[in-house]
């Protein structure tokens, strides 16, 4: 398991089990890589604080997110399906954000015709609001980090993208487990 500083190696994985609400639109308008946002208000979550939503650690992570089908028939094969992901979880200090945020951004298998769909070449799926999302943080990647510009910020996602799908690979028991656990209806 790729792990960050040694904190954080204590608290992953970090299970989460929320809604998907809307963000600033900033992931598919400004950077092209759409990200499905996690409700602060309806989530249920691992960390071993029980701050709740605050207290997750900030950074970027990789880890596996499933978003769950209600009932619906999937017509691109996403919906109840475990994808690998690129996680920011934090405030986004190129936008100097106040409030923390969790955001996702789920990865197409390859030959997926969403695979390369969005304007910088990286998954873009439906929007996902207000459907169930599991979600699991199993490694850290890096912490967050101002950028100057948009071009340098979408260039460190589509790296961070790069190192979650190659993490996600993993056959470790960490990562097949934590998998497992997404495609699972168990509860944290």
């Amino acid at each position: 398991m790729n792990s960050g500083p040694m904190e954080m190696k204590e608290q992953l994985p970090i299970r989460i089990v929320s809604r998907v609400v809307r963000g600033f639109g900033r992931g598919s308008k400004d950077l092209g890589i759409p990200t499905a946002n996690v409700s602060r208000e309806e989530g249920v979550y691992s960390c071993s604080s029980s701050g709740g939503f605050d207290a997750l650690p900030t950074g970027i992570y990789w880890g596996f997110a499933r978003i769950c089908d209600d009932g619906d028939v999937s017509v691109d094969g996403v919906l109840g399906r475990v994808h690998k992901a690129a996680i920011s979880v934090g405030f986004n200090p190129t936008y100097n954000n106040k409030q923390k945020t969790v955001e996702p951004h789920l990865i197409a298998e390859y030959g997926h015709p969403q695979r390369h769909a969005s304007s910088t070449k990286e998954t873009l799926f439906q929007d996902f609001y207000d459907r169930q999302i599991v979600l699991s943080l199993v490694g850290y990647l890096r912490p967050e980090l101002p950028f100057e510009g948009l071009e340098k910020l979408t260039a460190a996602i589509k790296k961070d993208i790069e190192d979650a799908e190659r993490h996600a690979k993993g056959t470790d028991a960490t990562t097949l487990g934590e998998r497992e656990w997404v495609a699972s209806s168990s509860v944290i």
